[in-house]
């Protein structure tokens, strides 16, 4: 049983996404296949898939509708149908890639580098622009090494954070992993790349990594920082080397295949205490960031903490129209008597402590005065019991791992659809409470729920934003093509770029960015990628 099949299962046995849902979905079909790229004729792309066979072996190349519909399936919305891969192949060693990029060059054949492709409200394996295969890392899933000591990692793109966790836990490693949001089914390695957030005080992932092997477009293998020094001991110590830091060139880019990845790992502390602090009011977005910024500035709470609004909070667990009838607006009436229903405010904020009894005890009662300041109650395990979403916050807050956040596809019905919009802001209340009041606009315009988040990093707002609608109405998907386009240009002419998206809106996103960034990446690219085959759209960079 291949890979995908396994991946499939792995979500359908969990019984959140149904076995229809993993249709074609795309508009492809034997009389309208998936365009070829641009410059592609039909006998280059025939002899790249044979070479690639010759590389991996036939059963790990994938070139017809049936096997290739997996890696179709998208949850962005995508009225055109653009973001169709052609193809995808899946190597197992770095020396497999190297050769597959060579045929690559040699066929002008482009190539959608995903490592598990479960980024689900960003894409999930589906390429920027048509006519791409898709080079799947998933079987490259070794972990490599583990270093108790200094806490640290090397991982292969094909390693999930369950996998990660399960390694510590059965060699007995006091060590924690930080996920996103559905870590079990994620990649370590490819959610770093894209610059993707946790919630322990590790959280900010590209921060915690230390070391890259990256295949070039040319099929060079290079190392980052000390690795590559034959014999040196701190690849995974000392991330920048000399000369110029090169890490950062590969994330959120199309510069190289980055085929191995140091990560810090946090030691296990001897105290965990997760809260709640549960705000009454949608108005109360500014006090809540004013009473939670020197918390975090000051590392009093060290971890980036959550804020959900009450929509987004039951959207994981509830349909809409448990809520209000459909068709209905989601009014702020039934929102608050749903809410207050299953134990919630119309904001509701996580944050953790972690040190000894003695820091932990000291640093409460400081944090408790100012966030009652706010107008919040601050709650612990002892009030909220087993409130599922206070234990699914509390879970992800030391590390753990849980599929609760699938459960916004099925908001609107079986047809899930999830875009994330996430613009950056400084952490200030003036500047939360104006992007709360301009993206209920737009939504609301469009016919769509205001369902989102904060996520509160050191001095900076990441506004999450999950644009939820059903995928199987055409003319829905339409609107939230227009709806997400919207955002993205009013936000960018408000300063608040986004600082991830997906593959519906990586040019419209780095458009935000402005000539000169966007000639500059450009530049690295051909210089880098003369031929063009490495995820070309990736990030806006052709």
């Amino acid at each position: 049983m291949s890979g995908i099949d396994l991946d499939r299962r792995s979500l359908i046995g969990a019984g959140i996404i149904g076995a229809a849902s993993f249709g074609l979905g795309t508009g492809a079909s034997a009389q309208n296949p998936a365009p070829l790229a641009p410059h592609m004729s039909k006998a280059d792309f025939a002899g790249a898939m044979k070479a690639f066979r010759a590389v991996v072996g036939k059963e790990w190349v994938f070139g017809d509708e049936e096997a290739v519909a997996p890696y179709a399936k998208i949850y962005v919305p995508d009225p055109s149908h653009r973001h169709v891969p052609v193809g995808a192949v899946c190597p197992e060693t770095v020396e497999q890639v190297q050769e597959i990029v060579r045929i690559a060059n040699r066929y002008k054949q482009p190539l959608w580098t995903v490592s598990t492709g479960k980024n689900m409200g960003y894409g999930m394996t589906a390429p920027a622009t048509p006519g791409q295969v898709v080079l799947d890392l998933k079987r490259m899933n070794r972990i490599l090494e583990v270093d108790a000591d200094l806490g640290t990692c090397l991982l292969e793109p094909g390693v999930t954070y369950q996998q990660l966790k399960d390694y510590l836990v059965e060699n007995n490693i006091p060590l924690w992993i930080d996920v996103p949001t559905v870590g079990p089914i994620a990649s370590p390695v490819g959610n770093t790349l894209d610059r993707g957030v946790g919630y322990t005080p590790y959280g900010e992932h590209f921060m915690f990594q230390c070391g890259m092997e990256v295949v070039l477009a040319d099929g060079q293998v290079m190392r980052t920082g000390m690795g590559s020094i034959k014999g040196s001991t701190a690849w995974q110590a000392f991330k920048w080397g000399y000369g110029p830091y090169l890490d950062g060139l590969f994330t959120q880019s199309n510069f190289g295949v980055v085929t191995k990845m140091g990560l810090w790992l946090m030691p296990k502390p001897p105290v965990y205490k997760p809260f709640m602090v549960r705000h009454a009011e949608m108005a109360d977005v500014p006090r809540i960031i004013e009473a939670m910024r020197p918390l975090r500035v000051s590392n009093l709470v060290a971890n980036c903490n959550l804020m959900m609004s009450a929509s987004y909070q039951l959207a994981m667990f509830k349909r809409r129209n448990e809520i209000v009838p459909d068709g209905a607006p989601l009014d702020e009436v039934s929102l608050k008597k749903a809410a207050k229903a299953n134990g919630l405010g119309m904001w509701n904020t996580y944050f953790a402590l972690y040190g000894t009894e003695q820091t932990v005890g000291a640093i409460e009662p400081i944090i408790r005065a100012s966030l009652t300041a706010s107008g919040g109650e601050v709650l612990t395990a002892a009030e909220m019991g087993d409130n599922p979403w206070f234990h699914h916050h509390a879970t992800l807050m030391e590390g753990g791992l849980n599929l609760d956040e699938i459960g916004l596809l099925r908001w609107r019905g079986a047809g899930g659809g999830l875009a994330w919009f996430a613009p950056v802001a400084a952490a200030r209340g003036v500047e939360a409470e104006r992007q709360t009041m301009l993206a209920k606009e737009i939504v609301e315009k469009w016919g769509f729920d205001y369902t989102a988040a904060y996520a509160i990093g050191w001095r900076d707002l990441h506004h999450i934003l999950a644009l939820l609608f059903d995928k199987s109405d055409a003319e829905q998907e339409k609107k939230a093509d227009a709806c997400y386009r919207e955002l993205v240009t009013r936000f960018g002419a408000q300063g608040w770029a986004s600082y991830r998206t997906g593959v519906n809106s990586m040019d419209l996103v780095a458009q935000q960015y402005g000539a000169v960034n966007r000639e500059f990446n450009s530049k690295i690219k051909h210089a880098l990628d003369p031929n063009g085959i490495l995820a070309p759209g990736k990030s806006g960079i052709m």
